[in-house]
């Protein structure tokens, strides 16, 4: 339930919420019965590699969130700082993304670890007229490598799932043109994936390559399903702000809410595209932002190199993004879920996740042991004088007492 309030001025003008996908900062004392008893995403990779190098993170206390190895803990840091447990069921992106919003899931999405029923295959069979081969849980790179030949020489679609609730389609873009991909994405999220087979999300996973050599392209695109109630971020178009969604947001929320969306290729583009609207816009509201590499390229992939560089290229990204902050700008980083790549699995892990905020000329100091991610939702919403959400608690107030 949203209580009205009395508006007031807002202490920030623009708030930026950068998503660092699947970076989680340790198990959650539930993990044991997800299976991911000891996964810690950030604090894994770091001892798997002798330690990170996060001179910028460092500065803005990820080493007081969580032990890091190479990350000094020894530091007044020039930031607020703390984690985020997660209430909902489920550690996938969409509800890590709807809790974040204040719309957390309680009921959890369905899942298919042996394949989907033969009724939803005919289905898709009977509004692709396409033929369905795997039809498993599987990694899409193993997958494609699998069925790719046989996808070419038939026109057959590539059906799979993992431990999440996702049904993603696989494709040759020589086979199944983009424009084709995506209706059919579209239609089997519409049609399909409904009721009591309504996934979280329907992925499109387009590749393109020859046998053995298969690779898949930055072209995918995610359905998902809408919000079961209001997000803050519908709240916040509402009230005439901006609500600017980067890389994947607009896709998890099924566009709603959103005012303005860019969709990006990589984490490089998504910060290049934050670092364009930090310096070319100066809009009232909400910027958030998914870099979706860490989760796709790496943490699936049990990719633990991959992961510390990209997580070192991103430190020195944010050194940028953090100068370019204006007088009236908020920045939150975070992330959705974990997903550590040096488990033995290759699914997503339940994790707290890091809560990092500063503004230019910051204060600084702790921020604790979040109970929810939407606590998120509950700052913006007092920001922006929005009412109080039914979940979450503000750290406004934590922030920056005026």
């Amino acid at each position: 339930m949203v209580h009205v309030m009395e508006e007031k001025l807002a202490l920030f003008k623009r708030i930026v919420v950068v998503v660092l996908d699947s970076v989680g900062a340790g198990a959650m004392p539930d993990a044991a019965e997800y299976g991911d008893a000891g996964a810690n995403t950030l604090g894994n990779i770091a001892r798997s590699q002798g330690g990170l190098f996060l001179p910028t993170l460092e500065k803005l206390g990820l080493g007081c969130i969580t032990e890091i190895d190479g990350v000094r803990q020894d530091i007044k840091p020039i930031a607020w700082y703390g984690k985020m447990a997660e209430i909902s069921t489920g550690k996938d992106t969409t509800t890590g993304h709807w809790e974040m919003a204040g719309c957390p899931v309680f009921t959890p999405f369905p899942v298919y670890p042996d394949g989907f029923p033969a009724t939803m295959i005919e289905k898709i069979t009977a509004i692709t007229g396409r033929q369905v081969i795997g039809n498993k849980a599987a990694s899409g790179t193993e997958i494609i490598a699998e069925l790719g030949d046989n996808h070419v020489n038939t026109g057959s679609l590539i059906i799979y799932t993992s431990a999440d609730s996702v049904l993603q389609i696989a494709a040759h873009e020589e086979v199944v043109p983009l424009e084709e991909l995506y209706l059919i994405g579209k239609r089997v999220r519409r049609e399909v994936c409904i009721g009591e087979h309504a996934v979280g999300r329907v992925i499109v996973r387009p590749f393109i390559g020859s046998p053995g050599k298969f690779i898949r392209t930055p072209n995918r695109h995610d359905y998902s399903l809408e919000p079961p109630a209001l997000t803050v971020l519908e709240l916040l178009a509402r009230s005439g702000r901006e609500v600017v969604g980067v890389g994947k947001i607009s896709d998890i929320f099924s566009g709603r809410g959103i005012t303005k969306s860019y969709p990006t290729k990589s984490n490089d583009d998504g910060i290049e595209t934050v670092v364009r609207l930090l310096t070319e816009t100066n809009c009232e509201g909400l910027v958030m932002a998914n870099l979706v590499e860490f989760d796709s390229l790496y943490g699936h992939r049990n990719d633990s190199v991959g992961y510390a560089k990209a997580l070192e290229r991103l430190d020195g990204q944010l050194e940028l993004v953090i100068s370019l902050l204006k007088d009236a700008d908020l920045l939150i980083v975070t992330a959705d879920h974990g997903c550590d790549p040096t488990t033995k699995g290759t699914d997503h892990t339940r994790e707290y996740v890091p809560l990092i905020a500063c503004y230019k000329g910051c204060s600084a100091g702790e921020l604790g042991v979040r109970r929810t991610f939407a606590d998120i939702a509950a700052t913006i919403a007092e920001n922006f004088s929005l009412g109080a959400l039914e979940y979450g608690n503000s750290f406004l107030g934590e922030l920056y007492d005026k």
